[in-house]
């Protein structure tokens, strides 16, 4: 179905709708809103450190998204993809959908899809073959599991953060926690340090060929 511009397709205060964001991540949605159009694939992810480690798994699996059209819209957390379906709509099947989630919104994104009638998945495999893929328990959770504990310590220590990571696991709320635990909440202490890891930790992921399953089959649906 064709459209009759993209401020039609996405009219203003369509990008992270009511429940706002950072002038950061509204960069980026808008900046991936406006190539949705010519593309010939789009992916829907809840924030920018998922497009973060898309693109860093394409690159490392040379390939390049932006010749083969690939767009990923960071949407701004997960309730918003009902919205993002439905604005997609116009588009119709000259764009194949994609997308990336964590556990908690599996659910979310399940019923967001079936409201627009993308389709009816009742099943994480449902949800595969249309292209949506479910990371356990989220992204972080999956590349510490790939890496391992030791591989992950090994990109803190090749980046000079891995003393800073000791003095936060000496810390008396993480003191007594499982190292994986210790990780996750170091990694995620700051939106820089997120997103610098995210996609260093990917980088390793694909160069010691165990990049998590669902980055995996979400560059292979796309």
């Amino acid at each position: 179905m064709a459209t009759s511009g993209r401020a039609d397709l996405f009219p203003r205060g369509a990008v992270d709708g009511q429940r706002g964001g950072n002038a950061a991540s509204l960069r980026a949605t808008a900046h991936a809103l406006a190539r949705v159009e010519s593309a010939a694939a789009v992916v829907l992810v809840e924030g920018i450190s998922d497009q973060i480690a898309l693109e860093a798994a394409a690159a490392g699996r040379g390939r390049d998204l932006a010749a083969d059209r690939v767009v990923i819209v960071p949407m701004g957390g997960a309730h918003a993809i009902g919205r993002f379906l439905t604005r997609l709509a116009p588009l119709g099947d000259r764009v194949r959908l994609g997308g990336l989630c964590d556990l908690l919104e599996e659910e979310i994104f399940r019923r967001g899809l079936a409201t627009a009638r993308v389709g009816s998945p009742r099943t994480r495999a449902d949800l595969e073959r249309l292209g949506f893929h479910v990371c356990v328990k989220d992204l972080e959770d999956e590349l510490i599991r790939a890496l391992g504990v030791p591989g992950v310590e090994a990109v803190l220590d090749a980046r000079g953060d891995l003393r800073s990571f000791r003095s936060f696991q000496s810390q008396p709320a993480w003191g007594g926690r499982d190292p994986e635990a210790q990780l996750h909440r170091f990694l995620r202490s700051s939106s820089r340090r997120h997103q610098r890891y995210i996609r260093l930790l990917v980088e390793a992921a694909v160069d010691r060929d165990v990049l998590p399953r669902p980055l995996d089959g979400l560059l292979a649906a796309v």
